[in-house]
C-alpha cells in the first residue's frame, strides 16, 4: 500500500510540473523570420505591371490584389466552411470505441448471506485478467437535430452578411481608386512642371536679394517682390503635398510594395464627366433594396428570429435511439459479441422556467434591430440625397474650373507674347505661370473629387462596383476589360429622365 501511494505522489509531482506554463515572447529570430516571410508574401503571385496603367487596370489590381479585400474574401471563405461543419452536426451520432483492461491477478468476489450472514460461496472470478472490448454505436437525438438544424440556418445567414461585408469594402476600394488615380495623374502632369517653376523661383529670389543686398534696387519694391516669389513658393510647396502621396497612395490600393516604378495613362483633360438623370425617388428606392447594411440588418433579423425557435426547442423533451454492436474477449461470457437497441427520453423541467426571460432577451434584440434598421434607413436616405447634391454641386465646381484653366491659358499666353517683346516684366511671368498651374492643379484635383462622387453615387445605391461576372481569379486584362464595359455600360444606362 505505501508503494502504491508513494508511486502516486510521485507521478501527481509529475503532472503538476507539467502542466506549469509561463510566458514565452518570441525571440528576436523568431521576429526576423517573419517579418522577412511577410514581406515576400505580401506581393507574391501578383502580374508585373509590363505597361502604362490606366483607371480600369487600377481598379481590377485593387480587386484581385488589395489585402483588405482578400481579408474579407478570406472571412467569406470561413463562414462558408462553418456552414459546411455546421451541416455534419445535424447527422447522428456513430462512435467507434475499444478498450484494454488488464490486472496483475484476477478479479474475484464470494457471496454473503443476507439471512444468516455467513459466506455462501468461495471465491471465484467471472472475468479474465487482460480483456479487450470494442463497440460501435449509433444514436439519434432528435432534440439535437433540431437544434443543429436552426444552428444550419442561422451559419447560412451568416454567409450572406459576408457577402455583403465584402461588397461594401469593395465599393469603398473602387471610390479610393477613382479619387487615388486621377490625384495620381495630376501628379504625373504637374509635378515636373512645379519643380521647374520652384527651380525658377528660387534663382529669381535669390538674385533679388543680391540686387537688395548691393543697393541696387529700391527697398521696398525689392522686399515686396521677395514677399510676392515666396508666396509663390509656399504654394508650390502645398501643391505638390498634395499631389506627391497620390501615387503612393494608388499603389498601395494597388497592392504594389512602396518604391515600385510604375507610369499612368493620361487622358485628355477634354473627358467629360457623365450626367445622371434618375430621379431622387428612384434613387432612393434604389439604395433602400440594395444597401449592404440594410441586408445585413435583415439577415440578423433572421438569425434572431431563429433563436426564437432554439428556445422553444430546448423547453421540449429529449429523445434519444441507440443502435450498437459489441464485442468482448473476456472467454468467461457466454456471448462474446451482442446488439443492443435502445431509447430514452428525458426532460429538463426547469428549462420551461428559462422561456419567458429567454424569448424576452430575443425580444429585446429583434426590437433593438429593428430601431437600427429605422436609422439606417433614415441615414441611407440622407446619403443618397448628400451624394446627388455633392456630385452636381462637384459637377458645376469643375465646370468652373475647367472654364478657369481655359482663360488662365488664353491670359499665360498674351504674358510670354508680352514677356519675349519686353513689355512684361519677368516678375509678372512668373506669378502668371504659378497661377497658370494653380489652375491646372484645381482642375484635376475639381475632377478627382467629381470622378469620387460619381462613383460614390452608386455607392450610395448599394449598385455594386464590379459585375456578377467577375470573381475576381481572372487575370488583370481581363478583369480590366470587364469593368471597363461595366461603367461604360452604367453610363448609358443610368442617363434616365
Amino acid at each position: 500500500m505505501k508503494n502504491v501511494l508513494f508511486i502516486a505522489s510521485v507521478s501527481m509531482a509529475a503532472l503538476l510540473t507539467g502542466c506549469t506554463v509561463t510566458p514565452k515572447p518570441l525571440t528576436a529570430s523568431e521576429i526576423a523570420t517573419t517579418a522577412d516571410r511577410n514581406i515576400q508574401a505580401v506581393d507574391a503571385n501578383q502580374e508585373p505591371v509590363s505597361g502604362p496603367i490606366d483607371l480600369y487596370e487600377a481598379m481590377a489590381r485593387a480587386l484581385k490584389y488589395n489585402l483588405d479585400y482578400k481579408v474579407e474574401m478570406a472571412q467569406e471563405a470561413l463562414k462558408g466552411r462553418e456552414l459546411d461543419s455546421a451541416r455534419f452536426d445535424m447527422l447522428p451520432q456513430l462512435v467507434a470505441s475499444s478498450g484494454y483492461a488488464g490486472r496483475s491477478n484476477y478479479s474475484g468476489a464470494s457471496s454473503l448471506s443476507l439471512l444468516s450472514g455467513r459466506q455462501s460461496l468461495e471465491p471465484s472470478t467471472s472475468s479474465e485478467k487482460n480483456v479487450f472490448t470494442a463497440d460501435l454505436g449509433l444514436s439519434w437525438d432528435v432534440l439535437d437535430f433540431g437544434l443543429s438544424y436552426v444552428r444550419a440556418q442561422q451559419k447560412a445567414d451568416e454567409v450572406l452578411i459576408s457577402m455583403e461585408a465584402r461588397r461594401k469594402v469593395a465599393n469603398r476600394i473602387i471610390e479610393d481608386v477613382r479619387t487615388s488615380y486621377w490625384r495620381a495623374v495630376s501628379a504625373e502632369r504637374l509635378l515636373t512642371k512645379l519643380g521647374e517653376l520652384e527651380t525658377s523661383v528660387t534663382t529669381t529670389l535669390g538674385n533679388s536679394e543680391r540686387l537688395a543686398e548691393r543697393r541696387l534696387s529700391a527697398p521696398l519694391t525689392a522686399l515686396t517682390y521677395q514677399r510676392e516669389l515666396v508666396d509663390i513658393q509656399i504654394q508650390i510647396r502645398q501643391l505638390q503635398r498634395e499631389l506627391v502621396i497620390a501615387k503612393a497612395q494608388l499603389a498601395a490600393l494597388m497592392n504594389l510594395k512602396p518604391g515600385t516604378p510604375f507610369t499612368l495613362v493620361l487622358p485628355d483633360r477634354a473627358e467629360k464627366l457623365p450626367d445622371i438623370k434618375l430621379s431622387g425617388e428612384d434613387m432612393m428606392m434604389t439604395a433602400l433594396r440594395n444597401r449592404s447594411e440594410l441586408r445585413e440588418v435583415s439577415y440578423r433579423q433572421r438569425i434572431t428570429a431563429k433563436e426564437l425557435d432554439a428556445v422553444l426547442l430546448r423547453a421540449l423533451p429529449n429523445f434519444k435511439a441507440v443502435l450498437g454492436v459489441n464485442y468482448d474477449s473476456n472467454d468467461f461470457l457466454y456471448n462474446n459479441d451482442w446488439l443492443n437497441v435502445g431509447a430514452r427520453a428525458s426532460w429538463n423541467v426547469l428549462n420551461l422556467f428559462k422561456v419567458p426571460a429567454q424569448k424576452k432577451a430575443v425580444q429585446a434584440q429583434q426590437d433593438l434591430l429593428q430601431q437600427r434598421e429605422m436609422a439606417l434607413t433614415m441615414a441611407v436616405i440622407t446619403q443618397v440625397n448628400v451624394s446627388r447634391a455633392r456630385f452636381g454641386h462637384l459637377s458645376e465646381e469643375l465646370g468652373s474650373a475647367d472654364h478657369q484653366y481655359r482663360v488662365q491659358e488664353k491670359i499665360m499666353y498674351q504674358i510670354r507674347s508680352g514677356f519675349k517683346a519686353g513689355a512684361i516684366s519677368q516678375q509678372t511671368l512668373l506669378r502668371e505661370e504659378m497661377n497658370t498651374l494653380v489652375s491646372e492643379v484645381k482642375y484635376d484635383i475639381a475632377y478627382a473629387a467629381a470622378q469620387n462622387a460619381y462613383a460614390n453615387l452608386f455607392g450610395s445605391m448599394g449598385i455594386d462596383d464590379f459585375g456578377p461576372d467577375i470573381s475576381g481569379t481572372e487575370d488583370v486584362a481581363a478583369l480590366s476589360s470587364s469593368l471597363k464595359r461595366l461603367w461604360q455600360d452604367r453610363e448609358t444606362a443610368l442617363k434616365l429622365d
